[in-house]
Order: structure tokens, then sequence, then C-alpha cells
């Protein structure tokens, strides 16, 4: 299992020391994101120019938010400034994002993001992009096309033309796409002993050399307790509060694992104004299950259950720089 870190939403400040002591120690890559704040390609590039042999990726570039073709040309650039070190991270967010922040249809997900990575691969080998689907017509035809366009390659030669495309996603039919039409998977609170119970049917078609680059929080201290405590504000957001009542993709996760009435409990409470009672209702085993918290001793026996899943990158997500050594002793 490599390591790699998270750089979650970094906003207009990048913590290089961090990074770059990542590299040192031997992390595999580092992620950038974005929701609607900071986005995930500026920094990527940022980190990229800084760094002689990290790999770069982004969890996740919002599919709403550029053509397939303005991704290619991105993924494109930045796989060539930094010398074949870029890992191309695609989601297509959540209705919230999608519809209150960019204005789009969040339509039919999955079909979207099918023909979204089709013509991303097309147009990174060189093809002549011309695609015709239901999320996507190149050359454009619609109502107020001029009749003008026309079926286009890219001008320059990639360095790569097979750039790694990444998915994020939760949802059963969500993960077997991406097992079916991406290089790699990067999944969100995963909880390694009910892993297979919950992925394994969706990974069954994953080929050979599938990735899985599953983010977990990282902290490491004596008082478990307090370290527990300073998670639950952040599980309480997502569980409660990052999507609609029933559209909620990781209050659906964590019923998944067993916590049925928890996740329902945090959500009335978060999104009925209480935060702070939501943040009390997430149980400590449900921290325990999807993060790393504890000292040292106690990290390496959880990474144990983690060893016993197909998941070939751990992103670590941690405020602490004195995490990253202690995760790589225990890894690398």
């Amino acid at each position: 299992m490599r390591l790699a870190l998270s750089l979650s939403y970094t906003g207009t400040s990048i913590d290089m020391a961090k990074i770059l002591e990542a590299e040192r120690l031997g992390y595999d890559s580092v992620w950038s994101a974005e929701a609607y704040g900071s986005d995930a390609v500026v920094p990527a590039a940022w980190i990229a120019a800084r760094t002689g042999k990290i790999c770069v990726g982004t969890a996740i570039m919002q599919i709403p938010a550029r053509t397939p073709a303005m991704t290619a040309m991105t993924a494109m650039t930045l796989d060539g400034l930094s010398g074949g070190r870029f890992r191309l991270g695609l989601g297509v967010s959540g209705p919230q994002v999608v519809e209150g922040w960019h204005g789009q249809p969040f339509g039919k997900p999955l079909a979207k993001t099918r023909e979204y990575v089709e013509i991303v691969r097309a147009a990174l080998r060189r093809d002549v992009v011309a695609h015709e689907g239901e999320h996507y017509r190149i050359p454009y035809d619609g109502p107020g096309a001029t009749g003008l366009g026309k079926p286009l390659k890219l001008m320059l030669r990639p360095l790569r033309a097979e750039i790694p495309i990444y998915l994020a996603a939760i949802g059963p039919k969500n993960v077997a796409l991406a097992a079916e039409i991406a290089d790699g998977w990067l999944p969100i609170f995963v909880d390694p002993e009910r892993f297979d119970a919950a992925f394994g049917a969706s990974l069954a078609g994953a080929p050979a050399g599938f990735e899985i680059a599953a983010t977990a929080s990282v902290l490491v201290g004596d008082d478990v307790q307090a370290l527990r405590d300073a998670l639950k504000p952040y599980l309480a957001l997502y569980v409660g509060g990052m999507g609609a009542k029933g559209r909620n993709f990781y209050n659906t996760l964590v019923r998944r694992y067993g916590w049925e009435a928890e996740a329902e409990r945090i959500q009335e409470l978060y999104l009925g104004g209480h935060q702070r009672e939501a943040i009390a209702a997430v149980p400590d085993a449900l921290v325990d299950a999807v993060a790393l918290v504890g000292p040292k001793e106690r990290i390496r026996e959880r990474l144990a259950a983690w060893r016993e899943t197909p998941v070939t990158t751990l992103i670590v997500g941690s405020p602490q720089p004195e995490a990253l050594p202690v995760l790589a002793e225990l890894v690398l």
C-alpha cells in the first residue's frame, strides 16, 4: 500500500513544507480538491512546479464545471509540464453544487460521467473528437448552433496519451462504473472492516491493476477521545449537511455500514439547524471505523484491517505535519 497526501480545500494557502516533507518521506502523490471555493487545478499546477518526483492529482475536478474538451486540455498541459506526474480525478459532485453553483442540471450522473470520460480519452489520444450523446454533442448542433462547428483534435501531442483517470464514487452503481471505465477509484469514509460488504460486488469487474486511492483522516496523539471529538464536526457536516435529505451520498454510505439510526439522527439535527447536537450524535465507533486516530501503536493495529482490503493507496488527510512520518514508518 502506497501513501499519498490530501490537501482538501486549500483556499489560497498551500503548506509547501508539508508537501516537500511528504515527497522526501516517499509519499507517492498529493491530491487537491474543489467544491465551491478554490479550484483543484491551480494548486496542482503550483505543487507540480515546486516538486520533482511526487505525483499530483485532482480529487476531484468537477465534471459539471468544465467541458470534457477543456478537461482534456488541462490534463494534457499539467501532465506535460510535470513530466508525466499528473493523475486526473473526476467526479460529478452533488445536486446542490451542480445546480446551485454551476447552474447545470444534475440529470443522469452515470450516463454523463460515461460520456465525459469517453470524450476526454478520445481527446487525449488525439482522435478527431465527434460525439453524439444524450449529454454532449460534439460538434454542437443544438439550439443556437451556427452549423460551422467541425470535429477537431488536440493541436499538440500529449506527453502521455493515457493519463490515469480516477473517479470519485460512493454508491454501488457509481463504483461499478469507475471499475468499468476508469483507471482508479477515489473513495472517502472507507470502513475497512465493512469494505467487501459495501463495495465488493461493485468492484467485481475491476481489471488487474485497478487503483483504489482511499482518503482517511489521520490524527496522532495519546488522547484518543479528544482526537475523535476533533473529527466529529467534519463527519457531522458530511453525514448531516452535505446534501438534501434523501440525496446525501455520505449519509447513505453510513447507513450501508450499519449506522442507520445514527445517520438519520445526525441529518435531522444538522438540517434542523442544531449543528452542535449533530456533532455530539456522531458515534465514537463511526470515527474509529473511517479514520485513524490515537498513538502510533493504535494506528498500527488499525492499519492491519486496511491491508486486508484491495486499497492500493492510502491518502492521508491530516492537519498534523507530525502525522506524515508516523504513517511513513508504519506503511512504507
